[in-house]
Protein backbone atom coordinates (compact mmCIF):
# COMPACT_ATOMS: atom_id res chain seq x y z
CA UNK A 1 0.00 0.00 0.00
CA UNK A 2 1.21 3.14 -0.65
CA UNK A 3 1.44 5.78 2.27
CA UNK A 4 1.09 8.87 2.12
CA UNK A 5 3.09 11.66 3.37
CA UNK A 6 2.01 15.13 4.39
CA UNK A 7 4.87 17.91 3.67
CA UNK A 8 4.88 21.56 5.56
CA UNK A 9 6.57 23.90 3.63
CA UNK A 10 7.33 24.52 0.02
CA UNK A 11 11.13 26.07 0.67
CA UNK A 12 13.95 24.33 -0.50
CA UNK A 13 13.58 21.99 1.95
CA UNK A 14 9.97 21.34 0.71
CA UNK A 15 10.75 20.86 -2.89
CA UNK A 16 13.37 18.04 -1.87
CA UNK A 17 11.50 16.49 0.32
CA UNK A 18 8.69 16.26 -2.47
CA UNK A 19 11.42 15.17 -4.99
CA UNK A 20 12.79 12.17 -2.30
CA UNK A 21 9.36 10.62 -1.40
CA UNK A 22 8.71 10.23 -5.29
CA UNK A 23 11.49 8.50 -5.55
CA UNK A 24 10.73 5.89 -3.31
CA UNK A 25 7.34 5.22 -4.38
CA UNK A 26 5.60 7.71 -1.72
CA UNK A 27 2.70 9.84 -2.64
CA UNK A 28 3.34 13.73 -0.95
CA UNK A 29 1.30 16.33 -0.48
CA UNK A 30 2.73 19.35 0.03
CA UNK A 31 1.02 22.23 2.05
CA UNK A 32 2.64 25.78 1.44
CA UNK A 33 0.94 28.93 3.06
CA UNK A 34 2.11 31.10 0.40
CA UNK A 35 1.09 31.13 -2.91
CA UNK A 36 4.65 30.41 -4.27
CA UNK A 37 7.56 28.04 -3.91
CA UNK A 38 10.65 29.19 -2.25
CA UNK A 39 10.55 29.96 1.35
CA UNK A 40 12.37 32.68 2.53
CA UNK A 41 14.59 33.17 -0.52
CA UNK A 42 11.42 34.38 -2.60
CA UNK A 43 12.07 38.08 -1.49
CA UNK A 44 8.79 40.36 -1.12
CA UNK A 45 8.53 44.02 0.22
CA UNK A 46 5.91 43.17 3.26
CA UNK A 47 5.47 40.74 5.90
CA UNK A 48 1.71 40.15 5.26
CA UNK A 49 0.72 37.34 7.14
CA UNK A 50 3.91 36.70 8.94
CA UNK A 51 5.74 35.55 6.25
CA UNK A 52 9.75 35.88 6.46
CA UNK A 53 11.51 37.05 3.40
CA UNK A 54 15.59 37.74 2.74
CA UNK A 55 15.96 41.71 2.41
CA UNK A 56 16.91 42.88 -1.39
CA UNK A 57 20.61 42.77 -1.39
CA UNK A 58 21.16 39.47 -0.20
CA UNK A 59 23.62 37.17 -1.98
CA UNK A 60 24.43 33.51 -0.98
CA UNK A 61 27.50 32.92 0.97
CA UNK A 62 28.10 29.27 -0.14
CA UNK A 63 28.78 28.67 -3.91
CA UNK A 64 26.16 27.32 -5.93
CA UNK A 65 28.75 24.10 -6.86
CA UNK A 66 28.42 23.24 -3.27
CA UNK A 67 25.04 23.74 -2.27
CA UNK A 68 22.86 22.68 -5.08
CA UNK A 69 20.73 19.68 -5.05
CA UNK A 70 22.58 16.80 -5.54
CA UNK A 71 21.21 15.63 -8.65
CA UNK A 72 20.64 18.93 -10.47
CA UNK A 73 24.04 20.95 -11.02
CA UNK A 74 23.43 25.19 -11.37
CA UNK A 75 23.45 25.89 -14.79
CA UNK A 76 26.57 26.61 -16.00
CA UNK A 77 26.29 30.64 -16.57
CA UNK A 78 24.93 31.57 -13.34
CA UNK A 79 27.59 33.04 -11.30
CA UNK A 80 28.75 31.09 -8.16
CA UNK A 81 27.31 33.07 -5.33
CA UNK A 82 23.59 34.18 -5.89
CA UNK A 83 21.49 36.60 -5.89
CA UNK A 84 18.34 35.96 -4.28
CA UNK A 85 16.42 36.07 -7.55
CA UNK A 86 18.43 33.58 -9.29
CA UNK A 87 18.75 31.04 -6.24
CA UNK A 88 14.78 31.18 -6.46
CA UNK A 89 15.34 30.40 -10.29
CA UNK A 90 16.83 27.59 -9.98
CA UNK A 91 14.01 26.35 -7.15
CA UNK A 92 11.99 26.98 -10.40
CA UNK A 93 14.22 25.05 -12.47
CA UNK A 94 13.85 22.32 -10.29
CA UNK A 95 10.67 22.27 -9.52
CA UNK A 96 9.57 22.05 -12.95
CA UNK A 97 12.51 19.19 -13.84
CA UNK A 98 10.98 17.06 -11.82
CA UNK A 99 6.90 17.56 -11.98
CA UNK A 100 7.21 18.93 -8.01
CA UNK A 101 4.86 21.70 -8.76
CA UNK A 102 1.44 19.46 -8.47
CA UNK A 103 2.14 17.97 -5.22
CA UNK A 104 1.94 21.67 -3.67
CA UNK A 105 -1.39 23.16 -2.02
CA UNK A 106 -0.62 26.66 -2.39
CA UNK A 107 -2.15 29.26 0.19
CA UNK A 108 -3.02 26.33 2.50
CA UNK A 109 -1.98 26.34 6.12
CA UNK A 110 -1.33 23.87 8.12
CA UNK A 111 -3.37 24.49 11.33
CA UNK A 112 -2.22 21.11 13.66
CA UNK A 113 -0.64 17.81 13.59
CA UNK A 114 -1.60 15.58 15.82
CA UNK A 115 -1.47 11.59 16.52
CA UNK A 116 -4.45 9.58 14.95
CA UNK A 117 -6.33 7.74 17.01
CA UNK A 118 -5.20 3.99 16.34
CA UNK A 119 -1.51 5.70 16.21
CA UNK A 120 -0.04 3.02 18.10
CA UNK A 121 -1.07 0.71 15.60
CA UNK A 122 -1.02 2.35 12.20
CA UNK A 123 1.37 5.17 13.07
CA UNK A 124 -0.99 7.82 11.17
CA UNK A 125 -1.13 11.55 11.28
CA UNK A 126 -4.71 13.54 12.04
CA UNK A 127 -3.24 16.56 9.84
CA UNK A 128 -5.90 19.85 9.87
CA UNK A 129 -5.25 22.85 7.08
CA UNK A 130 -6.91 26.03 6.27
CA UNK A 131 -7.63 27.22 3.17
CA UNK A 132 -9.56 30.83 2.17
CA UNK A 133 -11.07 30.32 5.84
CA UNK A 134 -12.26 26.86 5.17
CA UNK A 135 -10.33 23.96 6.80
CA UNK A 136 -10.20 20.48 5.97
CA UNK A 137 -8.91 17.37 7.89
CA UNK A 138 -6.84 14.78 6.35
CA UNK A 139 -4.53 11.46 7.73
CA UNK A 140 -1.30 10.81 6.56
CA UNK A 141 0.97 8.02 7.51
CA UNK A 142 3.93 10.56 7.71
CA UNK A 143 4.84 14.19 8.21
CA UNK A 144 7.75 15.88 7.14
CA UNK A 145 7.93 19.46 8.81
CA UNK A 146 10.24 22.27 6.02
CA UNK A 147 9.19 25.12 7.82
CA UNK A 148 13.36 26.22 8.08
CA UNK A 149 14.55 28.06 11.33
CA UNK A 150 14.14 31.55 10.06
CA UNK A 151 10.19 31.64 11.19
CA UNK A 152 10.16 33.48 14.74
CA UNK A 153 13.07 36.70 15.81
CA UNK A 154 14.95 35.82 18.97
CA UNK A 155 14.78 39.40 20.59
CA UNK A 156 16.36 39.00 23.82
CA UNK A 157 15.20 42.66 25.40
CA UNK A 158 15.93 41.17 28.56
CA UNK A 159 19.14 41.42 28.01
CA UNK A 160 19.14 45.09 27.26
CA UNK A 161 17.94 46.87 29.70
CA UNK A 162 15.69 50.16 29.15
CA UNK A 163 15.63 49.17 25.21
CA UNK A 164 11.65 49.19 26.01
CA UNK A 165 11.65 51.55 29.00
CA UNK A 166 13.84 54.21 28.41
CA UNK A 167 15.18 54.34 25.02
CA UNK A 168 13.07 56.91 23.10
CA UNK A 169 13.88 56.08 19.64
CA UNK A 170 12.82 52.73 16.97
CA UNK A 171 14.49 49.46 17.81
CA UNK A 172 13.20 46.26 15.47
CA UNK A 173 14.83 43.10 14.46
CA UNK A 174 16.69 42.04 11.15
CA UNK A 175 13.39 40.04 10.28
CA UNK A 176 11.72 43.30 9.59
CA UNK A 177 14.54 44.78 7.38
CA UNK A 178 14.04 44.68 3.15
CA UNK A 179 16.79 47.89 2.26
CA UNK A 180 18.22 50.66 3.29
CA UNK A 181 15.79 53.62 2.34
CA UNK A 182 14.36 53.97 5.95
CA UNK A 183 17.82 54.30 7.43
CA UNK A 184 19.17 57.45 5.40
CA UNK A 185 21.32 59.90 7.33
CA UNK A 186 20.22 58.46 10.82
CA UNK A 187 22.86 57.11 13.40
CA UNK A 188 22.43 53.07 13.59
CA UNK A 189 23.23 50.11 16.42
CA UNK A 190 23.50 46.64 14.94
CA UNK A 191 23.75 44.61 17.79
CA UNK A 192 24.67 41.02 16.78
CA UNK A 193 27.91 40.31 14.68
CA UNK A 194 26.77 36.91 12.86
CA UNK A 195 26.29 37.28 9.01
CA UNK A 196 23.06 38.89 9.09
CA UNK A 197 24.85 41.80 11.08
CA UNK A 198 27.69 41.82 9.00
CA UNK A 199 25.96 42.44 5.95
CA UNK A 200 23.46 44.55 7.21
CA UNK A 201 26.10 46.97 8.73
CA UNK A 202 28.13 47.27 5.36
CA UNK A 203 25.13 48.65 3.26
CA UNK A 204 23.67 50.40 6.28
CA UNK A 205 27.06 52.55 6.44
CA UNK A 206 26.39 53.91 2.49
CA UNK A 207 23.36 55.94 3.52
CA UNK A 208 23.45 56.08 7.11
CA UNK A 209 25.05 59.03 9.38
CA UNK A 210 27.10 56.77 11.19
CA UNK A 211 27.08 52.74 12.14
CA UNK A 212 28.31 51.10 14.95
CA UNK A 213 28.10 47.28 15.12
CA UNK A 214 27.90 45.65 18.84
CA UNK A 215 29.84 42.19 19.02
CA UNK A 216 29.50 39.92 22.11
CA UNK A 217 31.99 36.72 20.54
CA UNK A 218 35.48 36.92 19.39
CA UNK A 219 34.55 36.50 15.25
CA UNK A 220 36.52 35.67 12.42
CA UNK A 221 36.15 37.16 8.84
CA UNK A 222 36.40 35.52 6.22
CA UNK A 223 36.07 35.97 2.58
CA UNK A 224 33.60 34.13 -0.12
CA UNK A 225 37.13 34.47 -2.62
CA UNK A 226 39.70 32.38 -1.61
CA UNK A 227 42.35 31.23 -3.38
CA UNK A 228 43.50 31.99 -7.14
CA UNK A 229 40.22 33.37 -6.63
CA UNK A 230 38.00 30.64 -6.29
CA UNK A 231 34.88 29.68 -3.96
CA UNK A 232 36.07 29.69 -0.21
CA UNK A 233 34.28 26.80 0.68
CA UNK A 234 34.98 24.72 -2.81
CA UNK A 235 38.66 25.40 -1.59
CA UNK A 236 38.79 24.45 1.90
CA UNK A 237 35.70 21.63 2.17
CA UNK A 238 37.65 18.64 0.71
CA UNK A 239 38.29 15.40 2.14
CA UNK A 240 42.20 16.17 2.00
CA UNK A 241 41.41 19.19 4.31
CA UNK A 242 39.11 16.70 6.42
CA UNK A 243 41.74 13.93 6.67
CA UNK A 244 44.06 16.07 7.86
CA UNK A 245 41.86 17.49 10.98
CA UNK A 246 41.29 14.38 11.74
CA UNK A 247 45.04 13.18 11.54
CA UNK A 248 47.31 15.79 13.15
CA UNK A 249 46.80 17.19 17.02
CA UNK A 250 44.15 19.25 17.68
CA UNK A 251 46.57 21.57 19.09
CA UNK A 252 48.65 21.97 15.30
CA UNK A 253 45.43 22.52 13.18
CA UNK A 254 43.96 25.23 15.51
CA UNK A 255 47.32 26.81 15.27
CA UNK A 256 47.23 26.30 10.96
CA UNK A 257 44.03 27.74 10.98
CA UNK A 258 44.35 30.72 13.42
CA UNK A 259 47.28 31.15 10.97
CA UNK A 260 44.95 30.81 7.59
CA UNK A 261 42.48 33.55 9.51
CA UNK A 262 45.13 36.08 9.76
CA UNK A 263 46.40 35.62 6.56
CA UNK A 264 43.83 37.96 5.27
CA UNK A 265 43.97 40.77 8.00
CA UNK A 266 45.20 40.49 11.94
CA UNK A 267 41.68 40.19 13.22
CA UNK A 268 42.91 41.54 16.87
CA UNK A 269 44.05 44.68 15.50
CA UNK A 270 40.42 45.23 14.36
CA UNK A 271 38.61 44.38 17.91
CA UNK A 272 37.39 41.62 15.84
CA UNK A 273 39.06 38.09 17.45
CA UNK A 274 42.56 36.67 19.01
CA UNK A 275 43.74 33.73 18.41
CA UNK A 276 43.93 32.92 22.52
CA UNK A 277 39.91 32.94 22.30
CA UNK A 278 38.66 29.03 22.80
CA UNK A 279 34.79 30.26 21.80
CA UNK A 280 34.26 32.06 18.38
CA UNK A 281 31.96 32.08 15.70
CA UNK A 282 32.83 32.70 11.93
CA UNK A 283 31.29 35.01 9.40
CA UNK A 284 31.44 35.79 5.79
CA UNK A 285 31.59 39.50 4.45
CA UNK A 286 34.16 40.67 2.39
CA UNK A 287 33.25 44.50 2.93
CA UNK A 288 33.41 44.69 6.62
CA UNK A 289 37.01 44.65 7.02
CA UNK A 290 37.17 47.78 4.66
CA UNK A 291 34.01 49.94 6.64
CA UNK A 292 36.05 49.24 9.59
CA UNK A 293 39.20 50.12 8.48
CA UNK A 294 37.32 53.62 6.68
CA UNK A 295 35.10 54.10 9.87
CA UNK A 296 32.35 54.11 8.37
CA UNK A 297 31.21 51.35 10.37
CA UNK A 298 32.94 51.47 14.19
CA UNK A 299 33.14 48.05 16.44
CA UNK A 300 31.95 47.90 20.00
CA UNK A 301 31.55 45.44 22.71
CA UNK A 302 28.63 44.23 24.50
CA UNK A 303 25.33 46.55 25.22
CA UNK A 304 25.60 47.21 28.84
CA UNK A 305 21.86 49.37 29.32
CA UNK A 306 20.06 52.41 26.88
CA UNK A 307 19.14 55.48 28.37
CA UNK A 308 16.27 57.61 26.00
CA UNK A 309 19.17 58.36 23.39
CA UNK A 310 22.19 56.71 23.90
CA UNK A 311 23.96 53.43 24.33
CA UNK A 312 26.00 52.18 27.14
CA UNK A 313 28.65 49.61 26.52
CA UNK A 314 29.96 46.84 28.64
CA UNK A 315 33.66 48.71 28.56
CA UNK A 316 31.79 51.93 29.81
CA UNK A 317 31.91 53.90 26.68
CA UNK A 318 28.68 55.63 25.56
CA UNK A 319 27.09 56.17 22.20
CA UNK A 320 24.94 59.41 21.96
CA UNK A 321 21.75 60.13 19.48
CA UNK A 322 21.23 56.49 18.59
CA UNK A 323 18.06 56.70 16.32
CA UNK A 324 17.72 53.06 15.67
CA UNK A 325 18.61 49.69 17.06
CA UNK A 326 18.74 47.20 14.68
CA UNK A 327 18.27 43.49 16.61
CA UNK A 328 20.48 40.82 14.66
CA UNK A 329 19.58 38.57 17.17
CA UNK A 330 18.86 35.58 15.25
CA UNK A 331 16.08 33.25 15.70
CA UNK A 332 13.77 30.49 17.58
CA UNK A 333 11.99 27.15 15.82
CA UNK A 334 8.85 27.06 16.74
CA UNK A 335 6.20 24.42 15.67
CA UNK A 336 2.94 25.81 16.62
CA UNK A 337 0.69 23.57 14.44
CA UNK A 338 2.87 20.25 16.47
CA UNK A 339 0.93 18.61 20.21
CA UNK A 340 3.33 18.97 23.03
CA UNK A 341 3.68 15.23 22.84
CA UNK A 342 5.11 14.98 19.44
CA UNK A 343 8.62 13.53 19.61
CA UNK A 344 9.48 11.79 16.30
CA UNK A 345 7.67 12.60 13.02
CA UNK A 346 7.75 9.22 11.65
CA UNK A 347 5.32 7.38 13.85
CA UNK A 348 6.77 3.59 12.67
CA UNK A 349 9.99 4.68 14.42
CA UNK A 350 11.09 4.66 17.98
CA UNK A 351 13.66 6.63 19.38
CA UNK A 352 16.71 4.66 21.01
CA UNK A 353 16.57 4.80 24.80
CA UNK A 354 18.01 8.00 26.02
CA UNK A 355 21.78 6.32 27.68
CA UNK A 356 22.03 5.45 23.84
CA UNK A 357 21.55 8.68 22.12
CA UNK A 358 23.52 10.81 25.15
CA UNK A 359 26.07 7.98 24.78
CA UNK A 360 26.32 9.16 20.65
CA UNK A 361 25.74 13.20 21.26
CA UNK A 362 29.50 12.82 23.65
CA UNK A 363 30.78 10.63 20.53
CA UNK A 364 29.95 13.73 18.48
CA UNK A 365 31.51 16.62 20.85
CA UNK A 366 34.82 15.65 20.49
CA UNK A 367 34.46 15.47 16.49
CA UNK A 368 32.87 19.24 17.41
CA UNK A 369 36.07 20.73 19.58
CA UNK A 370 38.31 19.37 16.88
CA UNK A 371 37.28 21.88 14.68
CA UNK A 372 37.64 25.39 16.16
CA UNK A 373 36.44 26.75 12.79
CA UNK A 374 32.56 25.99 14.12
CA UNK A 375 30.24 27.50 16.32
CA UNK A 376 29.26 24.53 19.00
CA UNK A 377 25.61 25.33 18.69
CA UNK A 378 23.60 23.30 16.03
CA UNK A 379 27.02 22.79 14.17
CA UNK A 380 29.71 19.56 13.53
CA UNK A 381 32.07 19.20 10.85
CA UNK A 382 30.52 19.27 7.31
CA UNK A 383 32.14 15.89 6.03
CA UNK A 384 31.59 14.24 9.76
CA UNK A 385 28.02 14.54 9.57
CA UNK A 386 27.23 13.97 5.84
CA UNK A 387 29.45 10.95 5.50
CA UNK A 388 28.07 9.65 8.78
CA UNK A 389 24.66 10.02 7.11
CA UNK A 390 25.53 8.47 3.84
CA UNK A 391 27.35 5.58 5.62
CA UNK A 392 23.64 5.00 7.15
CA UNK A 393 22.00 5.45 3.44
CA UNK A 394 24.61 3.44 2.13
CA UNK A 395 25.72 6.05 -0.51
CA UNK A 396 28.97 6.81 1.10
CA UNK A 397 31.37 7.06 -1.92
CA UNK A 398 34.83 4.80 -1.33
CA UNK A 399 37.40 6.62 -1.93
CA UNK A 400 39.98 3.16 -1.94
CA UNK A 401 38.18 1.61 -3.96
CA UNK A 402 37.28 4.16 -6.71
CA UNK A 403 41.28 4.39 -6.45
CA UNK A 404 41.67 1.12 -8.01
CA UNK A 405 38.69 1.32 -10.50
CA UNK A 406 38.51 5.03 -11.69
CA UNK A 407 41.60 6.71 -10.33
CA UNK A 408 40.49 9.82 -11.96
CA UNK A 409 37.76 10.40 -9.94
CA UNK A 410 39.12 9.34 -7.11
CA UNK A 411 41.16 12.32 -7.05
CA UNK A 412 39.02 14.39 -7.59
CA UNK A 413 36.91 13.30 -4.82
CA UNK A 414 39.74 13.22 -2.39
CA UNK A 415 41.58 16.74 -3.75
CA UNK A 416 38.28 18.53 -4.92
CA UNK A 417 35.54 20.09 -3.01
CA UNK A 418 33.06 17.75 -1.39
CA UNK A 419 30.67 18.57 -3.51
CA UNK A 420 27.24 17.07 -3.25
CA UNK A 421 27.34 15.25 -6.35
CA UNK A 422 29.49 12.36 -4.07
CA UNK A 423 26.45 11.39 -2.53
CA UNK A 424 25.24 10.11 -6.28
CA UNK A 425 27.77 8.01 -7.29
CA UNK A 426 26.28 4.60 -5.43
CA UNK A 427 23.37 3.11 -3.43
CA UNK A 428 19.85 4.42 -3.91
CA UNK A 429 19.00 7.42 -5.47
CA UNK A 430 22.47 6.38 -7.90
CA UNK A 431 22.54 9.31 -10.53
CA UNK A 432 24.22 8.34 -14.00
CA UNK A 433 25.22 12.26 -14.35
CA UNK A 434 26.98 12.82 -10.84
CA UNK A 435 30.32 11.44 -12.17
CA UNK A 436 30.37 14.29 -14.72
CA UNK A 437 28.95 16.66 -12.79
CA UNK A 438 32.61 16.34 -10.10
CA UNK A 439 34.79 16.24 -13.02
CA UNK A 440 33.09 19.13 -14.86
CA UNK A 441 32.72 21.38 -11.54
CA UNK A 442 35.07 23.87 -11.54
CA UNK A 443 34.55 24.55 -15.61
CA UNK A 444 31.25 25.59 -14.33
CA UNK A 445 32.46 28.10 -11.76
CA UNK A 446 34.39 29.36 -14.43
CA UNK A 447 32.24 29.94 -17.25
CA UNK A 448 30.20 32.80 -15.71
CA UNK A 449 33.55 34.34 -15.58
CA UNK A 450 34.52 34.12 -19.23
CA UNK A 451 32.93 37.32 -20.58
CA UNK A 452 36.66 38.84 -21.55
CA UNK A 453 38.95 36.17 -22.37
CA UNK A 454 43.05 37.18 -21.80
CA UNK A 455 45.75 35.17 -23.03
CA UNK A 456 47.33 32.92 -20.26
CA UNK A 457 49.71 30.50 -21.81
CA UNK A 458 50.86 29.42 -17.70
CA UNK A 459 48.58 26.24 -16.84
CA UNK A 460 48.86 25.88 -13.13
CA UNK A 461 46.71 23.14 -13.07
CA UNK A 462 49.03 20.84 -14.50
CA UNK A 463 51.22 21.41 -12.05
CA UNK A 464 48.73 20.56 -9.72
CA UNK A 465 48.07 17.18 -11.58
CA UNK A 466 51.26 15.97 -10.83
CA UNK A 467 52.00 16.77 -7.10
CA UNK A 468 47.92 15.22 -6.96
CA UNK A 469 49.30 11.97 -8.93
CA UNK A 470 52.88 12.44 -6.66
CA UNK A 471 50.82 12.15 -3.19
CA UNK A 472 48.49 9.35 -4.23
CA UNK A 473 50.63 6.41 -3.32
CA UNK A 474 51.54 8.02 -0.19
CA UNK A 475 47.94 9.00 0.84
CA UNK A 476 46.31 5.87 -0.51
CA UNK A 477 49.23 3.79 1.89
CA UNK A 478 48.22 6.13 5.34
CA UNK A 479 45.02 5.97 4.94
CA UNK A 480 44.63 2.41 4.09
CA UNK A 481 47.01 1.77 7.65
CA UNK A 482 44.83 4.10 9.59
CA UNK A 483 41.80 2.77 8.57
CA UNK A 484 42.14 -0.53 9.06
CA UNK A 485 43.19 0.49 12.87
CA UNK A 486 41.16 3.16 13.45
CA UNK A 487 36.94 3.77 12.45
CA UNK A 488 36.48 6.57 9.80
CA UNK A 489 36.46 9.96 10.73
CA UNK A 490 33.04 11.27 10.88
CA UNK A 491 31.20 7.60 10.96
CA UNK A 492 30.70 4.57 13.35
CA UNK A 493 30.30 0.91 12.14
CA UNK A 494 27.12 0.15 14.34
CA UNK A 495 25.50 3.63 12.86
CA UNK A 496 22.44 2.86 11.77
CA UNK A 497 19.04 4.43 10.24
CA UNK A 498 17.86 6.25 13.47
CA UNK A 499 15.72 9.49 15.22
Amino acid sequence: MVRHVAIIGAGVGGLASIKCCLDEGLEPTCFERSEDIGGLWRYTDSMDGGRVSVYRSVITNTSKEMSCFSDFPCPEDFPSFLPHGLLLEYFRMYAQHFDLLRHIRFKTTVVSVKKHPDFTTSGQWDVITETDGVQESHVFDAVMVCTGHYQEPHLPLASFPGIDTRFKGQYLHSQEYKDVEAFRGKRVLVVGIGNTGGDLSVELSRVAAKVFLSARRNTWVFSRVSDQGFPFDMVNTTRLNHFLDWLLPSALTKRIRFRKFNSWFNHANYGLASTKSSTFKIIINEELPFCLLSGTVVLKPNVKEFTENSAVFEDGTTEENIDVVLFATGYIFPFPFLEESVRSLFGWNKLPPASRMMADVLKQKPLVKRNPSERQNLKISFISYTDEIASCAGVKPNVLKLLLTDPRLALAIFFGPCSPYQYRLVGRGKWSGARDAILTQWQRTLKPLRTRVVDDSSDGSAGWRWMCLLALPVVALTAGFLLSKYPQPGWSSWARPQL
